[in-house]
């Protein structure tokens, strides 16, 4: 998917240290994960594995025995950046510092065998479908390197495996993220053909996990203190459609409302397509109760029919701007996300200026908009009307430009509201705030609330008076003690 956010490289503010037991040497794995949560969600499942196979996990990165990179290859400048994070490590590898280095995740599934050309250091690389090997490569990685033996061939150094054909579990995760929220996975893949995307490529078709996976990993995480469930996937109203016969995220939610102890539930990677009556009907209910967030992330990428037929977004602008009417009617309040492609090859002033008008229009309250990268494994790089650099980026300028007086305006429009926040924590820059996040604020990629307050604690669940804003993140005056928590806070 365009715009996918980006995790901090190194989980070190968040990851909660794992010890073992019983053993004379410990043995100490760092893992830096890059890209989407998707990837995130797959991090913390190796993790998991390597904990119970008597791994200890370090937060420093500096002095670990193997270091994990789990990339992202998306675009080029996602590559890039793990292409320098794993230059990084290897330059601390021949200092001396750490041990061995592994590179997983999307880039090393998209580059394979050829990764080991760019950065020859590597130790052993995983493609995406290795995941769950993950504990005997670092096993094999860690004892080559402590008996000092020689080079393994490219062969022995590389592990790849097809795609399910059933989604994997993602049980028994030691989570990077703070204790109070978790990303849930629901699917993995994609069967979409968008032109400009290579993760059909790398992440393979589209499998759903069955909604009584789904169900025991939401208990689990709930049980480990999760008080906010984020679900992601490629690709999320079409869940369901390869296990069931037909689309069942209304379902899904339905029942994700019954887990005790998640109080928030936030849904991302809506595509356009499939979000039937039935799904508004259940999210409209999901909001009125309470867990449901009336928030949205729905990357639509671009509102011009000729550069949507180009892209095979297999959806129109009518049909975009219906459904942008449905939702906000059917849940008043709603928070939608999208992300849009500016730059596509053949995109013309007026088809951009056309754009320009339906993000006036639409007024998303988050929003955010990227150039279009040349890639050359996927389907528009042999289309025409490439487009210059400086072209691309003036449009995704333009476009952030009108974009950040909308959000102005709205979080203006927020001042004296009374709303439920969850706190994330502290501000360590400013002593006596906090952190927070309300509805329309999901981490990492949103503004935030910051709280003024004492007491509070990261997971706490506050009322709190809109007073002000900085920039897009809003100013809160803490109103009344940390509310209990409660299906349907909010």
């Amino acid at each position: 998917m365009v715009g996918s956010d980006r995790n901090d490289k190194i989980l070190s503010d968040t990851m909660r240290s794992s010890r073992t037991t019983g053993s004379m040497a410990t043995k100490t794995c760092a893992l830096i994960s890059l890209g989407c949560p998707k990837n995130l969600v797959d991090s913390e499942k190796m993790l998991g594995d390597l904990v119970k196979e008597g791994w200890t996990i370090t937060s420093d990165a500096t002095h670990a025995d193997v270091v994990l990179v789990n990339t992202c290859g998306f675009i080029e400048p996602a590559r890039q950046e793990s292409l320098g994070v794993i230059r990084e490590q290897l330059a601390r590898k021949k200092a001396g510092e750490i041990g061995a280095v592994i590179v997983g995740g999307c880039l090393a599934e998209r580059n394979r065998e050829d990764l080991l050309t760019e950065v020859p250091g590597v130790d052993h690389i995983v493609g995406v479908h290795g995941r769950e090997e993950i504990a005997r490569v670092v096993d094999q990685a860690h004892l080559t390197r402590k008996l000092r033996q020689a080079v393994l061939t490219k062969e022995q150094r590389t592990l790849f495996r097809p795609a399910p054909v059933k989604a994997q579990s993602d049980m028994g995760r030691f989570r990077a993220t703070p204790k109070h929220y978790a990303y849930l996975k629901i699917s993995e893949g994609c069967d979409r053909l968008c032109t400009f995307c290579a993760i059909p490529s790398m992440r393979g078709k589209h499998v759903s996990k069955p909604i009584e996976e789904i169900l025991a990993e939401a208990r689990e995480l709930a049980a480990d203190g999760v008080r906010e469930l984020l679900l992601v996937a490629q690709d999320s109203t079409y869940y369901g459609i390869d296990i069931y016969g037909e689309p069942r995220l209304d379902k899904l939610l339905e029942e994700l409302q019954s887990v005790e102890g998640i109080c928030w539930i936030r849904l991302h990677y809506a595509y356009p397509a499939y979000i039937t009556d039935s799904l508004l009907n259940t999210f409209s209910q999901g909001v009125t109760k309470g867990k449901l967030l009336p928030y949205l992330d729905m990357p639509l990428q671009h509102i011009s029919d000729r550069v949507l037929k180009r892209m095979l977004r297999k959806v129109d602008k009518q049909a975009i701007e219906n459904l942008v009417v449905r939702l906000r009617e059917a849940i008043p309040g709603l928070v939608l996300r999208s992300t849009f492609l500016v730059g596509f090859p053949g995109e013309t002033e007026a088809e951009f200026q056309e754009l320009v008008e339906f993000i006036q229009r639409a007024k998303f309250e988050r929003l955010g908009v990227f150039p279009y990268s040349v890639e050359e494994t996927t389907p528009s790089f042999k289309l025409d009307g490439l487009l210059p650099e400086e072209v691309k980026k003036q449009r995704a300028d333009h476009i952030m430009a009108i974009q950040q007086q909308i959000a102005f305006g709205w979080a203006k429009a927020q001042y004296g509201k009374e709303i439920d926040l969850i706190v994330d924590g502290p501000d360590s820059d400013a002593p006596g705030w906090y952190t927070a996040r309300s509805h329309a604020d999901a981490p990492t990629i949103d503004p935030v609330v910051r709280l003024k307050a004492k007491g509070l604690f990261a997971g706490d669940f506050v009322r709190a008076r809109i007073n002000g804003s900085d920039g897009y993140d809003l100013l809160a005056r803490h109103m009344v003690a940390p509310l209990a928590l409660k299906a349907g806070s909010r």
